[in-house]
Protein backbone atom coordinates (compact mmCIF):
# COMPACT_ATOMS: atom_id res chain seq x y z
CA UNK A 1 0.00 0.00 0.00
CA UNK A 2 1.22 3.46 -1.17
CA UNK A 3 1.69 6.50 1.23
CA UNK A 4 1.62 8.42 -2.12
CA UNK A 5 -1.69 10.47 -2.24
CA UNK A 6 -3.72 10.63 -5.68
CA UNK A 7 -4.69 14.46 -6.21
CA UNK A 8 -8.23 15.10 -8.18
CA UNK A 9 -8.10 18.32 -10.13
CA UNK A 10 -10.97 20.32 -8.61
CA UNK A 11 -10.76 23.78 -10.69
CA UNK A 12 -8.47 26.96 -11.45
CA UNK A 13 -7.66 28.98 -8.95
CA UNK A 14 -9.21 31.77 -10.86
CA UNK A 15 -12.66 30.02 -10.75
CA UNK A 16 -12.97 30.72 -7.02
CA UNK A 17 -13.86 34.21 -6.78
CA UNK A 18 -11.30 36.10 -4.46
CA UNK A 19 -12.70 36.45 -0.74
CA UNK A 20 -14.87 33.67 -1.84
CA UNK A 21 -15.53 29.89 -2.23
CA UNK A 22 -16.91 27.05 -4.92
CA UNK A 23 -18.77 23.94 -3.96
CA UNK A 24 -17.56 20.45 -4.39
CA UNK A 25 -20.14 17.69 -5.28
CA UNK A 26 -19.58 14.32 -3.76
CA UNK A 27 -21.48 11.45 -4.70
CA UNK A 28 -21.83 10.17 -1.07
CA UNK A 29 -22.10 12.59 1.78
CA UNK A 30 -22.03 16.34 2.21
CA UNK A 31 -20.26 19.21 -0.30
CA UNK A 32 -16.68 20.56 0.29
CA UNK A 33 -16.53 24.21 0.22
CA UNK A 34 -13.08 25.05 -2.09
CA UNK A 35 -12.25 28.84 0.00
CA UNK A 36 -9.92 31.28 -1.69
CA UNK A 37 -8.64 34.34 0.42
CA UNK A 38 -7.05 37.84 -0.17
CA UNK A 39 -3.62 36.07 -0.43
CA UNK A 40 -4.47 33.21 -3.17
CA UNK A 41 -4.14 30.71 -0.37
CA UNK A 42 -6.72 28.16 -1.44
CA UNK A 43 -8.61 25.62 1.68
CA UNK A 44 -10.89 23.05 1.87
CA UNK A 45 -13.46 22.72 4.36
CA UNK A 46 -16.68 20.29 4.57
CA UNK A 47 -19.53 22.68 3.48
CA UNK A 48 -21.07 22.48 7.15
CA UNK A 49 -20.72 24.48 9.87
CA UNK A 50 -20.10 22.86 13.15
CA UNK A 51 -22.33 24.72 15.32
CA UNK A 52 -25.40 24.54 13.44
CA UNK A 53 -24.63 22.98 10.20
CA UNK A 54 -24.42 26.65 8.40
CA UNK A 55 -23.68 26.54 4.97
CA UNK A 56 -19.72 27.63 5.09
CA UNK A 57 -19.48 28.12 1.54
CA UNK A 58 -22.21 30.86 1.86
CA UNK A 59 -19.76 33.26 3.98
CA UNK A 60 -17.40 35.77 4.25
CA UNK A 61 -13.72 34.72 4.23
CA UNK A 62 -11.27 36.95 5.88
CA UNK A 63 -7.69 36.52 6.34
CA UNK A 64 -7.57 32.39 7.05
CA UNK A 65 -11.19 32.25 8.61
CA UNK A 66 -14.59 32.35 7.10
CA UNK A 67 -17.44 33.53 9.19
CA UNK A 68 -20.71 31.04 9.13
CA UNK A 69 -23.61 32.98 7.23
CA UNK A 70 -26.16 31.72 10.27
CA UNK A 71 -24.69 32.92 13.30
CA UNK A 72 -21.11 34.35 12.46
CA UNK A 73 -19.00 31.70 13.74
CA UNK A 74 -15.15 32.61 12.87
CA UNK A 75 -14.21 29.27 11.41
CA UNK A 76 -10.71 28.92 10.54
CA UNK A 77 -9.51 27.83 6.54
CA UNK A 78 -6.83 26.13 8.32
CA UNK A 79 -7.93 23.39 10.74
CA UNK A 80 -11.58 24.10 10.18
CA UNK A 81 -12.03 24.71 14.11
CA UNK A 82 -13.91 27.60 15.08
CA UNK A 83 -12.31 30.50 16.99
CA UNK A 84 -13.08 30.76 20.61
CA UNK A 85 -14.99 31.39 22.54
CA UNK A 86 -16.93 29.58 20.55
CA UNK A 87 -16.14 25.30 20.17
CA UNK A 88 -16.27 22.81 17.59
CA UNK A 89 -14.94 21.74 14.37
CA UNK A 90 -15.92 20.66 10.94
CA UNK A 91 -13.85 18.43 8.64
CA UNK A 92 -10.81 19.68 6.41
CA UNK A 93 -9.46 18.17 3.38
CA UNK A 94 -5.74 18.58 1.74
CA UNK A 95 -5.27 20.72 -0.80
CA UNK A 96 -2.78 21.55 -3.04
CA UNK A 97 -1.79 24.68 -5.92
CA UNK A 98 -0.14 23.39 -8.75
CA UNK A 99 0.28 25.04 -12.33
CA UNK A 100 -3.11 27.40 -11.14
CA UNK A 101 -5.02 24.24 -10.99
CA UNK A 102 -6.80 22.96 -7.50
CA UNK A 103 -6.34 19.69 -6.32
CA UNK A 104 -8.18 17.61 -3.41
CA UNK A 105 -6.86 14.38 -1.96
CA UNK A 106 -9.40 11.93 -3.62
CA UNK A 107 -9.09 9.61 -1.29
CA UNK A 108 -10.25 11.88 1.22
CA UNK A 109 -12.98 13.40 -1.04
CA UNK A 110 -14.04 9.19 -0.96
CA UNK A 111 -13.74 8.91 1.91
CA UNK A 112 -13.76 11.59 5.18
CA UNK A 113 -17.48 12.76 6.52
CA UNK A 114 -19.42 10.50 3.76
CA UNK A 115 -22.09 9.76 6.50
CA UNK A 116 -22.92 13.34 7.25
CA UNK A 117 -26.39 14.23 5.95
CA UNK A 118 -27.02 17.96 4.92
CA UNK A 119 -29.09 19.70 7.97
CA UNK A 120 -32.75 20.35 7.27
CA UNK A 121 -33.83 23.51 7.11
CA UNK A 122 -37.26 25.64 6.80
CA UNK A 123 -41.05 25.03 7.43
CA UNK A 124 -40.99 21.45 6.28
CA UNK A 125 -37.72 20.34 7.78
CA UNK A 126 -38.67 18.04 10.68
CA UNK A 127 -40.05 14.63 9.78
CA UNK A 128 -40.92 13.94 13.56
CA UNK A 129 -43.65 15.65 16.20
CA UNK A 130 -43.54 19.20 16.48
CA UNK A 131 -40.82 20.64 18.61
CA UNK A 132 -39.16 17.88 18.25
CA UNK A 133 -35.69 18.79 19.99
CA UNK A 134 -33.43 16.52 17.36
CA UNK A 135 -34.70 18.95 14.56
CA UNK A 136 -35.32 22.20 16.42
CA UNK A 137 -38.18 23.03 14.40
CA UNK A 138 -41.10 25.50 16.58
CA UNK A 139 -44.06 24.50 15.90
CA UNK A 140 -45.81 26.74 13.07
CA UNK A 141 -47.84 30.11 13.90
CA UNK A 142 -51.62 30.11 14.01
CA UNK A 143 -53.86 32.66 13.48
Amino acid sequence: MSNMSEWKVICRVDDIPVLGSRRVARPHGMDVAVFRNGEDQVFALLDRCPHKGGPLSQGIVFGTHVACPLHNWSISLEDGCARAPDEGCTQSFACKVEAGQVHLDARELATLAIDLQPPLAGPCASTGAVGDATYDVQAPHTA
